[in-house]
C-alpha cells in the first residue's frame, strides 16, 4: 500500500543522478533492504513496484549494513542479537550469519585491511582483520559507540560516542587512540568530507566540522531538531542531514562546500538512514512511522511504504552500479 504526501520545502535543489547499469544487475529486479530494528526483521522491497516482496528474520535488532570489498556479500548488523546476517546483495538470498559481539555499526577501511565494529550496547570498538574477521584490537573509548568513518588513506578512524558526547579518533597503524574531543550532546552520524570530519549532534540541532589532526571544531551548522546522520550524494553535489526530532522532523539538503542550506523537507516520522535510487528519488527510513518514504527531491512529493517497526538502515542494490567505494554515507 502506498500513500501520497507532499513535503514542505524551499525552492528546488540540484537534480540527482546515478551511474549507468552494471551487467550483474541487468536482469535482476532492483531491491531495497530495510532493517527493522524493533521488529527483528529485514523487509525486501521491489523498487519497481514499490511493494514488499519478502521479509527475512533476524535475531533481535538489525541496524546498519556494509558491503564486503568484493561487493558479493551484504553484511547486516544485529546488535543485541550478537550476529552479522549475510545476504546476496543482488538477489536478497540469505547466505548465513556470523557470531560477533554487539555489531551496531560497522565498516571496512578504504584499503579493506580492517573491518571496524562499533558495539553501542557493550561500549567498545572492535577492529577485525578484513580477510579473516579475526579480532585484532578492542578499544574501550567511551559510552555508546555509534557511527564511524575513515580517512581516505585508511590510517585513522573517527567514531562518535553518543552517551559520552565525544568524537574519538584511532590510529589503525599503531592501534592506539589519537584523541577524544567533546563535540556536543549526543553525537551520531560521522562523515569524512573534503579533508575534514563532519559529525551530527542530535542535541545540537545540526553538525560540527572537525579538524582530523587536532580534533578541534572548525565550524558548526544548524539543520534541524535531532540531526542524526549525514550523507553525501553520488555526484558530490549535495549533503543531506536527517533530522529525527523530537519536534519537526525532516531532511536538510546543503551545498557540500559552503554548507548553505539549499532546501528543507519536512517529513514526519523521524527520518533516519537514506538511499538514492537511479531516478534520483530519496528513500528514507522513518523510525517512528513503521514505513519508508520515497521523496522526489524536485517536487517535494513523497510516497510511503509500510515496513516493520523502527526501520533504521536501508540498502538499495542499485548502488552496486556505482564505481568506487560504497558506504551508507556515500550514496
Amino acid at each position: 500500500m502506498l500513500t501520497r504526501r507532499t513535503a514542505i520545502a524551499l525552492p528546488a535543489a540540484l537534480p540527482l543522478a546515478l551511474a549507468g547499469a552494471a551487467p550483474a544487475l541487468a536482469a535482476t529486479p532492483p531491491l531495497a533492504f530495510v532493517l527493522n530494528s524493533a521488529a527483528g526483521s529485514i523487509s525486501l522491497i521491489d523498487m519497481a513496484s514499490r511493494q514488499v516482496v519478502g521479509t527475512e528474520p533476524a535475531y533481535r535488532e538489525p541496524s546498519h549494513w556494509c558491503l564486503t570489498p568484493d561487493r558479493r556479500q551484504l553484511f547486516i548488523c544485529d546488535a543485541s542479537g550478537n550476529a552479522i546476517f549475510i545476504f546476496d546483495p543482488i538477489t536478497g538470498a540469505p547466505l548465513g550469519r556470523k557470531r560477533i559481539a554487539d555489531p551496531y555499526q560497522l565498516g571496512y577501511t578504504p584499503d579493506h585491511k580492517y573491518l571496524m565494529v562499533n558495539a553501542l550496547r557493550l561500549d567498545f570498538v572492535d577492529v577485525y582483520d578484513g580477510a579473516t574477521l579475526r579480532l585484532v584490537k578492542r578499544f574501550k573509548p567511551g559510552r555508546w559507540p555509534s557511527h564511524l568513518d575513515f580517512s581516505p588513506d585508511s590510517r585513522w578512524s573517527f567514531n562518535s560516542m553518543q552517551n559520552s558526547n565525544t568524537l574519538v579518533s584511532f590510529d589503525l597503524t599503531s592501534m592506539t587512540q589519537r584523541w577524544a574531543m567533546t563535540v556536543g550532546e549526543t553525537p551520531a552520524g560521522v562523515l569524512w568530507h573534503r579533508g575534514k570530519v563532519l559529525c551530527c549532534i542530535m542535541g545540537g540541532r545540526g553538525f560540527v566540522e572537525v579538524d582530523p589532526v587536532s580534533g578541534q571544531i572548525t565550524r558548526r551548522v544548524v539543520t534541524g531538531d535531532g540531526a542524526h546522520n549525514i550523507f553525501l550524494d553520488t555526484k558530490k553535489q549535495i549533503l543531506y542531514v536527517s533530522n529525527r526530532g523530537p519536534g519537526r522532523t525532516g531532511l536538510t539538503a546543503l551545498d557540500p562546500v559552503s554548507f548553505q542550506i539549499l532546501r528543507q523537507y519536512e517529513i514526519p516520522g523521524g527520518p533516519d538512514d537514506i538511499g538514492i535510487d537511479p531516478e534520483g528519488n530519496i528513500w528514507i527510513c522513518l523510525r517512528y512511522a513503521e514505513s519508508v518514504a520515497i521523496l522526489d527531491p524536485v517536487s517535494g512529493n513523497y510516497s510511503s511504504i509500510p515496513v516493520g517497526r523502527s526501520p533504521h538502515g536501508i540498502f538499495l542494490n542499485t548502488m552496486l552500479r556505482q564505481p568506487g567505494r560504497i558506504t551508507a554515507e556515500r550514496i
